[in-house]
């Protein structure tokens, strides 16, 4: 057993003085922002948070998957106070600023993208992809999206709609957009498909020259932390290719050096025309980005894309530290580490625990998911939450994922210690044994 350095429960969950927090906010927030931890956070530092009781949790949610250098980096703390001194809003399109010009001009140099790259910015990820589809339809002068299975792209109507999984996220807000499409996707672990059948699925749902643009996951994030093989991006490259649409990548979960490459994309050996970012680019900020081929992301007419706060000052000077420290800090390679040493932890509770159906992942990226029977691979939604419920109140923040609510997935920061892996995995078994044995 592993002493218990980092993580700290003196209290029952929640604490006194979280439950009073969480009892008004029973009253005075709206009843849909459920919350998934049982406490009210304190403060935060790198990978570990406190709460107002002075319990303490090793966070493998990273915000939801926003914060791969770390709860309040140094570098970042020290750009916002600087910005704070100077000014905090303009409108970009009103009165422009440096901070935004100069992150463009730093995110157009990291992409791997032939030619000229230019960026446009905005608050969320829902937002990074509706504007990439205004963006390809301004371009294209067409109208169809194909999307895929188990995909998630936001929580807006053209996002919502894109959006695969339906509880919560679609029940009770139709009639959705229009001119959306999905397709097949290669899920190895239950349905696997060929590049044919997706093409084939893609002429029986609409005509390819209607088609404006494709928008996929590199890795599916909320979808189950699926890693697509080998052949299936630089497929559907040729399907873009062949038939005239924009290829977008949604890099929003699986970006700015999720798994070991600044983009997820990097691991296959293609590039798209497209790249939606956010979540980690502002260290928690609210900021997200379009980059891609300058003539298309110049397509649309003037101020045909935009909004009051997008790209403002002090996400973009966030953002700008987040490169720097992705660079100082080698988080690239401690990506890879991470995710591997998680992925070992992983394995040996596969070999303890039939449950576990199948251990997978890219870099720091990396999930399990849990089935009934091995067999019959049926998901097994209760059993998860039971397992990362026990983990939570045991100290270890583990989210879940997947169409069916049965992978637990990590999104921890990159930032995070060996020690600090071990101590959280060792919660996590602690869970499985507490609930399975």
């Amino acid at each position: 057993m592993i002493e218990r350095r980092f993580t700290r429960i003196q209290t029952a969950l929640p604490g006194p003085k979280s439950a009073a927090v969480l009892e008004k906010k029973a009253r005075y927030v709206a009843a849909p922002l459920a919350v998934y931890a049982p406490f009210v956070i304190k403060e935060s530092k790198g990978a570990l948070i406190e709460d107002l009781d002075g319990n303490r949790f090793i966070d493998f949610s990273g915000g939801w998957g926003c914060l791969n250098v770390g709860q309040r980096d140094d570098r970042v703390v020290a750009a916002l106070h600087d910005q704070l001194d100077r000014f905090l809003h303009t409108d970009f399109t009103a009165v422009p600023y440096e901070p935004l010009v100069e992150l463009a001009e730093l995110l157009a140099a990291r992409t791997p993208i032939p030619g000229e790259v230019k960026a446009a910015f905005f608050n969320s990820g829902a937002e990074a992809v509706e504007n990439a589809v205004k963006i390809a339809r301004a371009y294209t002068r067409r109208k169809a999206v194909l999307v895929f299975d188990n995909a998630f792209h936001g929580r807006t109507l053209l996002a919502m709609t894109m959006t695969h999984k339906a509880d919560p996220y679609k029940m009770g807000f139709g009639p959705f957009a229009p001119e959306v499409y999905r397709l097949p996707y290669p899920y190895t672990y239950r349905n696997d498909v060929t590049a044919k059948e997706i093409e084939q699925r893609l002429l029986s749902l609409v005509d390819p020259s209607d088609v404006a643009a494709m928008v996929v996951e590199p890795v599916m994030g909320e979808g189950g932390f699926l890693v697509p093989p080998d052949w299936f991006l630089p497929a559907m490259r040729e399907l873009a290719d062949k038939h005239g649409f924009v290829l977008v990548f949604d890099e929003v979960q699986s970006g700015i050096g999720r798994t070991g490459k600044f983009f997820a994309f990097e691991h296959f050996g293609i590039t798209p025309d497209l790249i939606c970012v956010a979540k980690s680019l502002g260290a928690g900020l609210p900021l997200s980005g379009v980059i891609g081929k300058a003539e298309i992301m110049d397509a649309p007419v003037k101020s045909g894309i935009g909004g009051t706060y997008v790209g403002n000052p002090l996400a973009c000077r966030a953002a700008i530290e987040v490169l720097k420290a992705i660079d100082a800090g080698g988080l690239l390679d401690r990506a890879v580490h991470v995710g591997d040493r998680i992925k070992e932890h992983f394995l040996r509770l596969q070999d303890r625990y039939d449950v576990i159906g199948d251990v997978r992942g890219l870099g720091a990226m990396v999930g399990m998911e849990l089935v009934e029977d091995r067999n019959t691979k049926r998901p097994a939604k209760e059993l998860t939450g039971k397992i990362t419920q026990h983990a939570l109140r045991n100290g270890a923040i583990f989210p879940t994922a997947g169409l069916h609510g049965n992978v637990i997935r990590v999104l921890v920061p990159l930032v995070i210690t060996d020690a600090q892996i071990d101590e959280g995995m060792e919660i996590l078994g602690e869970a499985f044994a507490a609930v399975l044995d």
